[in-house]
């Protein structure tokens, strides 16, 4: 049995649900097994291990999905009609033209009053439910009220629900989930879908797919739909199109950024989509293009519209340039305009649209609102070094946080990764590996006191500096120890022979820990 981290710690499961599912194999046991496991007295061991297997599904957390569905997925059982059925009709039936009814349904959409926060965000069509098998035309999709709306970045990696949660309670109005791969999903694998659940403080969530076949991602979608987007609470609230992966791995598939070089295949793809999902939002994610130099977005702007697309993100960079350069929000601003101006010679409705790249304070993204003709800025690494941001962007200020604060929110970050993944030896090593991915991130940031110049910029690199006290000081150390030193505050003393190696090898200097 593996040693309690320490009785003077409690169980953040047993303080949120008020019961520990992992029974003696938690390694909090200590600070709550007087207490008893439960507030009516001792969980039984052979109870607590029954709830082990669904303890990572467990605190509330919802798009959880049963062994049922596993199984017809790894079968091939699970029926996709709208999916199949749109591929075997001829092209001029799948994609139907648009005429003068089609304006009336999508003006008596714009016409319906919102009953809730959610049914403000979502500007739903005249089209009842009672009619599923009738496929949606682009103007009868859903509308999408975004505008003022902070967005946080879908990460991969670190883009966990965990810090999905820190973010939404420092601000954060939408999120969306890591990016998940559709052949993974459709092959039903246990960690895909883990990837698409959702924290209920998630007030308008999403899920991104990548994908390069049209086929297989309209499968995908009527999945995500079926399972998740159905009844009177559903777990997704929009569908994402990821066009600006970099990531080579995808690139070379002909997914991601590599969709930006095929508007015809990336037409067929979202119009099959639209097809297989119905009502729920159809958004996509893209860069500006794929080579240097070479902006391409711009000619989708004519196209989007009639696609069927709800909203659309621009990150200001190409896929050559990853992160090498300081955004275009200029480009941006081209886009935007192109795109305002077709939808109004069309007389279709207005398509949210965000920019992204380099949004590091509030008053960068204040700025961004008023220069650029945008909807909104999603928010990737700036949230990464600084949750905060969020409360900043809401405040209107620059908040010159202290080092205890920012412990307060690691704490936090802990406590819902432990809640998330378990608090078991697996749990408690799984969130200490995620713990050590936000810090390093978390460690570039220059606290304002120290500044000479406001606001401070997201690709800024000074000197190595000593902070107001220690704490500050160990929280800007670019050394993966120190990383796993703050990692042992609250999760106790690394195993022997554990290490670990950041995602952006970059960042550190030292691979072990």
């Amino acid at each position: 049995m593996d040693a309690s981290i320490g009785s003077d710690i409690s169980c953040p499961l047993f303080v949120e649900k008020g019961r520990c599912p992992y029974g003696y194999k938690c390694r909090f046991l200590g600070g709550h097994v007087e207490k008893a496991m439960d507030r009516e007295g001792l969980l039984p061991f052979a109870e607590a291990g029954s709830l082990v297997t669904s303890a990572r599904a467990s605190i509330e957390e919802i798009n959880t999905v049963g062994a049922s569905l596993f199984k017809s997925l790894r079968s091939r059982q699970f029926s996709t009609p709208k999916a199949d059925g749109y591929f075997k009709q001829p092209e001029e039936t799948a994609t139907p033209a648009i005429d003068a009814s089609d304006k009336q349904l999508n003006d008596a959409s714009e016409a319906a009053s919102a009953q809730s926060f959610k049914q403000n965000l979502l500007t739903t069509t005249a089209e009842s439910s009672d009619t599923p098998d009738v496929p949606f035309k682009p103007r009868e999709k859903t509308r999408l009220n975004w505008t003022g709306l902070t967005y946080l970045a879908p990460l991969t990696t670190v883009g966990n629900l965990p810090f999905r949660r820190l973010a939404v309670s420092l601000g954060a109005d939408i999120t969306c989930s890591e990016m998940v791969l559709s052949g993974s999903l459709l092959q039903g694998s246990r960690e895909e879908w883990s990837l698409v659940r959702r924290h209920p403080s998630e007030r308008v969530f999403g899920v991104q797919v990548a994908g390069s076949k049209a086929v297989p991602l309209a499968r995908c979608a009527e999945v995500l739909a079926e399972e998740l987007g159905s009844g009177e609470n559903p777990g997704i609230d929009f569908i994402d199109v990821n066009c600006g992966c970099p990531i080579d791995l995808v690139f070379q598939t002909g997914a991601g950024a590599a969709l930006l070089d095929a508007p015809g295949k990336l037409g067929k793809i979202i119009r099959a989509m639209n097809h297989s999902i119905g009502a729920i939002p159809l958004t996509i994610k893209a860069r500006t293009g794929v080579k240097d130099g070479k902006n391409t977005t711009h000619k989708l702007m004519s196209r989007v519209g009639g696609w069927g697309v709800s909203a659309m993100t621009i990150h200001g960079r190409t896929r050559q340039q990853r992160y090498t350069k300081m955004a275009d929000w200029n480009y941006i601003r081209e886009c935007v305009e192109a795109l305002r101006e077709h939808t109004k010679d069309n007389d279709f409705s207005p398509i949210p649209i965000f920019g992204g790249g380099d949004v590091f304070s509030s008053q960068a993204y204040w700025d961004c609102l008023e220069k650029y003709g945008i909807d909104g800025v999603m928010i990737g690494r700036g949230a990464l070094i600084k949750p905060w941001l969020f409360t900043e962007i809401k405040e209107r200020r620059e908040w010159d946080i202290s080092a205890r604060e920012r412990l307060d929110l690691i704490r936090q970050y802990v406590d819902h990764g432990l809640n998330h993944w378990g608090s078991d030896t697996m749990g408690v090593n799984t969130t200490r590996r995620f713990l050590c991915e936000a810090l390093s991130f978390q460690h570039r940031y220059i606290p304002v006191g120290l500044l000479e110049v406001m606001p401070g910029r997201i690709n800024d690199r000074p000197p190595r500096f000593r902070g107001r006290n220690e704490l500050e000081t160990l929280l800007a150390s670019t050394q993966v120890t120190d990383w796993i030193k703050i990692s042992e505050m609250f999760l106790g003393p690394v195993p022997e022979n554990w290490t670990f190696i950041p995602k952006h090898k970059s960042n550190a200097v030292e691979g072990n820990g």
